[in-house]
C-alpha cells in the first residue's frame, strides 16, 4: 500500500518513523515534510490546503491511505474531500474536527451530555467577556475558541492577566473573536489518547508534557517542550475512568449528530479531587506526545489506523513496550515569540547513533549540505528506558552531544515522573 502522510513537523518524522516501519506500506510519501522525513520517505511538495491537490496525486501515486498529522487540514475538511473521491483517510472530518477547532462546541457537547469538565461561559463580545471574569474573578482560565497553535490559552491567576488574554483575544490575535472562560481546576494534567472508528474505542498509552518554557513549569505557554509516556499518575481506573465518562460519550453525541468521528481522539485531562476532568480535546497526535507514543507503540501503526477508517477496530488491539519514553524538544533562541532561524545544528548523527534514541525534526531544514534551525521547536530528543530517570538520563546525554549554540531546552522533562520513582 502506498502511504501520504500530511505534515511537516516532529509528530509527522514520529508518524513516518512508525509508518515505514509497517509490512503493509509499500511507499511512503510525506507532504511537504522535513530532512528526518527525507530519510525514510519521499517528501513532496504538496500544499495541504489545495484539497484538488491532494486528490489529485494521491490518485496518481495510487495511494491507499492518507495519514494528516496536524490539525489545520482537519478543520479545513480535508478528510470530507478525500472520502469523497474515494480516498481513505485517517482523521475526522470538518464538523467533528471542531472539537480541536471550536473550544465552545466541545463545551457545549460536555453539558449536552454530562461530560465532566469546568464550569465555563462563551462569548461573542469583549464587554460580556470582562463582565463575566469580574462576576467570578481570578484564578481563571480564558481560552481563545479557534485554533491557536497550542497558545491560545491563559491560566490567569490575577485579574489583571486576565483581562489582558480577554483583550489580546478580541484584539484578533488568534484569528477569531470568541473566547470561552472557564473555571480554574486544580490537580495534575495528563494526556489520554483514544483510537475510534466512530462506534468503537480503542484506549492508547497515556503521557504528560511540559507546556511552560521554563524550568520548574515557569515561562510562557508553548505547544509543548517535553513529554513522557506512560504517565504514572494514570492508573488503570482513572483511563477506564476516563474512557467511560467523557471519551465514549463524546464519540456517541458525534453519531448523535450524524458525523462519526473516526482518527485519534487527544483528551487532555486534569485530575481533580471528583475525577479526571476534561480539559480539551484535540483531533490529532500531540505534538511531542505522538514522539513518545510511536517510541512505545508494538503493533503495526498502519493496521490500526486502516481498522478506523474501515470500522474494524474491535477486532484489534494496541501493545506496548513497557519502557519508558521521553523526548526533549530543543528550541531555537526567542521561542516561544520569535524565534531565530537558519542557525547550524551539528552533532545529529553521534546522538541519534546512541542506544535507545531517536531525533525527530520538527523545525529544520536542509541548505547548502547542512541542517537548519527553521521554526521555533526545532529536534524532538526521544529515547527509551526501563524507567523516566534512565530515558531522561538518555535523552539528555543525547541533547549534550549535540552542537547548536543557538539552541535551548528544558532540563528538567520527566520530573514528576522521576519524584514519584523516587518514592517508590
Amino acid at each position: 500500500m502506498n502511504i501520504l502522510l500530511i505534515g511537516s513537523g516532529g509528530r509527522e518524522h514520529a508518524l513516518a518513523w512508525a509508518l515505514g516501519a509497517s509490512a503493509l506500506c509499500d511507499r511512503l510519501f510525506v507532504a511537504p515534510g522535513n530532512p528526518g522525513t527525507d530519510q525514510i520517505a519521499r517528501n513532496v511538495d504538496l500544499d495541504a490546503a489545495d484539497h484538488a491537490a491532494v486528490v489529485a496525486f494521491c490518485r496518481a501515486e495510487a495511494i491507499g491511505l492518507v495519514v494528516v498529522g496536524p490539525e489545520a487540514p482537519l478543520v479545513a475538511g480535508l478528510a470530507d474531500d478525500l472520502a469523497a473521491a474515494g480516498i481513505k483517510c485517517f482523521g475526522p472530518g470538518k464538523f467533528a474536527a471542531q472539537l480541536e477547532g471550536s473550544k465552545g462546541f466541545t463545551k457545549d457537547i460536555c453539558a449536552t451530555y454530562a461530560i465532566p469538565t469546568a464550569a465555563y461561559g462563551r462569548f461573542h463580545s469583549r464587554d460580556e467577556a470582562l463582565s463575566y471574569l469580574d462576576a467570578h474573578g481570578a484564578p481563571i482560565v480564558i481560552k481563545a475558541d479557534g485554533l491557536a497553535a497550542g497558545k491560545g490559552v491563559t491560566v490567569a491567576m490575577d485579574m489583571a492577566t486576565a483581562r489582558a488574554a480577554v483583550e489580546e483575544i478580541f484584539s484578533g490575535k488568534f484569528g477569531g473573536a470568541e473566547c470561552v472562560i472557564e473555571e480554574f481546576l486544580e490537580g495534575e494534567e495528563a494526556s489520554f489518547f483514544v483510537l475510534t472508528d466512530g462506534r468503537n474505542a480503542l484506549a492508547l498509552a497515556t503521557a504528560q508534557d511540559h507546556k511552560r518554557a521554563g524550568d520548574g513549569d515557569t515561562g510562557p505557554n508553548t505547544g509543548g517542550m517535553g513529554a513522557y509516556s506512560p504517565a504514572p499518575c494514570m492508573t488503570p481506573a482513572l483511563c477506564d475512568e476516563a474512557l467511560e465518562k467523557i471519551v465514549k460519550p463524546t464519540i456517541r453525541a458525534l453519531q448523535d449528530m450524524g458525523h462519526p468521528y473516526v482518527g485519534v481522539l487527544y483528551a487532555g485531562l486534569i485530575l481533580t479531587g471528583e475525577g479526571p476532568k476534561l480539559i480539551e480535546y484535540n483531533c490529532r497526535f500531540g505534538d511531542p506526545e505522538c514522539q513518545v507514543l510511536m517510541m512505545r507503540l508494538k503493533d503495526d501503526l498502519v493496521t490500526l489506523l486502516l481498522a478506523c477508517c474501515d470500522g474494524t477496530l474491535d477486532r484489534v488491539s494496541a501493545r506496548w513496550l513497557d519502557d519508558v519514553a521521553l523526548s526533549v524538544v530543543m528550541c531555537a533562541r526567542g521561542y516561544p515569540g520569535e524565534a531565530l532561524k537558519g542557525t547550524e545544528i551539528r552533532g545529529l548523527e553521534g546522538a541519534a547513533a546512541m542506544e535507545g534514541v531517536e531525533i525527530f525534526h520538527a523545525g529544520t531544514a536542509a541548505r547548502h549540505g547542512m541542517i537548519v534551525a527553521n521554526g521555533g521547536r526545532v529536534l524532538n530528543v526521544t529515547a527509551r528506558g526501563k524507567t523516566v530517570k534512565e530515558a531522561r538520563d538518555r535523552a539528555y546525554a543525547a541533547v549534550d552531544r549535540i552542537d547548536w549554540p543557538e539552541g535551548f531546552c528544558r532540563r528538567d522533562i520527566g520530573w514528576r515522573a522521576i519524584a514519584r520513582e523516587n518514592q517508590e
